[in-house]
């Protein structure tokens, strides 16, 4: 599909699937080496990474562990400029390695509360893996150790993210058409 209707709002193809695939290989290829001595928690931040964090985990070869949280910072379709947890840690992270996979970084304000939070628990480190970074809408300093493909500041959907819920399931991902 070259465009889609998400409700009132209309997308356009943008990324499709095989670029996504690609990235999350070569992100995958990059983990096998770096994280293969590390028993690292793999974090799949919900709702949005669910895709990628399935994706992702499928190609990993090293032994891990995999857990999820849930934050929102979203509404409609901005950022609220905060986050609430809504499910968060069960596991003990002090002295591990933790890697918090994101299905996207824009303002940067998710991830820098998740490491943030991290951090405190006394975690030997704390790694991020991006499936999509939006450089021109970020507003932290925040390191991205892995990143599938950089973007431009557009609102998308697709491959975990949504549009008031919708569009979640799609393969592909699509920009607004304004």
């Amino acid at each position: 599909m070259k465009r889609i209707k998400l409700l009132d709002k209309e997308f356009a193809l943008t990324i499709p699937g095989s670029d996504i695939k690609k990235a999350t290989w070569q992100m995958a290829e990059k983990m096998n080496q770096d994280l293969k001595d590390k028993n690292p928690l793999m974090v799949c931040i919900l709702n949005g990474s669910f895709m990628f964090s399935a994706d992702l985990l499928k190609l990993v070869e090293f032994p891990c562990q995999i857990s999820f949280v849930k934050l929102a910072s979203y509404e409609d379709m901005g950022s609220t400029g905060t986050v609430k947890e809504l499910i968060g840690f069960n596991e003990e992270l002090k002295g591990r390695t933790v890697v918090l996979l994101e299905d996207i970084v824009d303002t940067g304000i998710t991830v820098e509360s998740c490491v943030n939070q991290i951090k405190k628990t006394g975690a030997k480190e704390v790694l991020v893996a991006t499936m999509l970074f939006k450089p021109a809408a970020c507003q932290r300093r925040i390191n991205l150790d892995y990143v599938g493909l950089e973007i431009p500041n557009d609102f998308i959907v697709g491959y975990g993210l949504d549009y008031n819920g919708y569009g979640r399931n799609l393969p592909d991902i699509y920009s607004l058409v304004k």
